[in-house]
């Protein structure tokens, strides 16, 4: 097969919802043409989210439980997405939601059994892309910068802003790719303890002040030192970041040093001193004033793309691990994961 129509699905750290993305692949010589025929992003009810916020502390049998009932969630979600649309999928690829990401002991684990999701639908369902890199020594992330390679060659850097920012590109013909700092799941966090949902367009970060006391011991954390290939996951947010902000500082100006924080970080992984355009997605992508830090602080072009692109990127990518792995094609790449070699990620459940 040359032409493919996959289903991408997303569940992303900062809990926004359920990003569900129809796409279309057709390969053409040595390259991919994609296009995105329909997305939607399924909001969790209060009762998903308190699952999947109390999911890393439950019992191991309520986990498995879980597990199961969540990847039901998912297909019951697809089936639903899916309704009067009378096309043929070949596939779908679900990256699930991340509870545990501990790859220096060897852990990965996202829940959303992909057989369930493939008995709710009975459509050939790929899941659990990240187990198969981290058991040959790989970070198992960041797993989207194939999808940058071959989706998107016209951008040197692509930078994703979501719960956290990661970015990859190409230097000397091997791609790079890391997790850079956290964004949404430490804004979201902050903008929750003053009633509100998330920080819509920066303004209540406008409002605060740098601390610069605050800025320094954020900037000093070691991980901005380790070399790449590396990661983050919400179990280091907990340990290694919350504690520092953890003070008498009001939340605006917590807010706005972390903004601070975020567009020195990730402008002095720009590294190139030629301007070079950026592809840049993820929700932090629609937050205003984090742009216009960004724009202020770099000489490159920041290229912010149609809405559905922005929204559903790391989705339709998934969607094309998926195919690649239908395809016993290499979808991790180990230059960025650190993994002993390139691997083909991916559970296969047929029906």
């Amino acid at each position: 097969m040359k032409k493919y129509r996959a289903i991408g699905i997303m569940s992303g750290t900062s809990l926004d919802g359920l990003d569900i993305v129809l796409c279309e692949f057709e390969k053409k010589g040595y390259s991919w043409d994609f296009s995105i025929l329909e997305a939607d992003t399924l909001t969790y009810s209060k009762e998903w989210k308190q699952k999947l916020l109390k999911a890393p502390h439950i019992s191991g049998l309520e986990l498995c439980r879980l597990d199961n009932d969540y990847g039901t969630f998912i297909g019951e979600s697809i089936k639903n997405f899916l309704k009067s649309k009378k096309i043929k999928i070949d596939l779908i690829a679900s990256h699930g939601h991340t509870l545990f990401h501990q790859p220096s002991d060897g852990l990965t684990f996202q829940i959303g059994n992909g057989a369930n999701i493939a008995s709710a639908t009975t459509i050939t369902t790929v899941c659990n892309f990240r187990a198969l890199d981290v058991a040959l020594k790989g970070q198992g992330a960041p797993l989207v910068p194939i999808g940058d390679l071959m989706l998107f060659p016209e951008y040197y850097y692509c930078l994703n802003m979501g719960g956290f920012a990661n970015i990859s590109y190409t230097w000397y013909k091997k791609r790079l790719a890391f997790d850079i700092c956290p964004v949404n799941i430490i804004i979201n966090k902050l903008a929750n303890e003053i009633g509100k949902e998330f920080d819509q367009d920066g303004r209540i970060a406008g409002t605060g002040k740098v601390h610069q006391d605050l800025l320094i011991l954020l900037n000093k954390i070691t991980f901005y030192f380790v070399k790449p290939p590396k990661s983050l996951s919400r179990e280091w947010v907990e340990k290694e970041f919350i504690p520092i902000i953890e003070n008498n500082i009001s939340i605006e100006d917590k807010l706005r040093t972390i903004y601070e924080h975020i567009a020195k970080q990730i402008n002095r992984t720009l590294d190139s001193p030629v301007k070079k355009k950026i592809l840049v997605t993820g929700g932090g992508a629609y937050n205003k004033f984090l742009i216009g830090l960004l724009k202020e602080k770099s000489h490159h072009q920041f290229v912010i793309p149609d809405p559905i692109l922005v929204e559903y990127k790391e989705a339709l990518i998934f969607a094309f691990l998926g195919t690649l792995r239908l395809r016993h094609e290499n979808n991790c790449l180990s230059s960025v994961t650190g993994a002993s070699h390139d691997n083909i990620g991916g559970v296969i459940y047929r029906i």
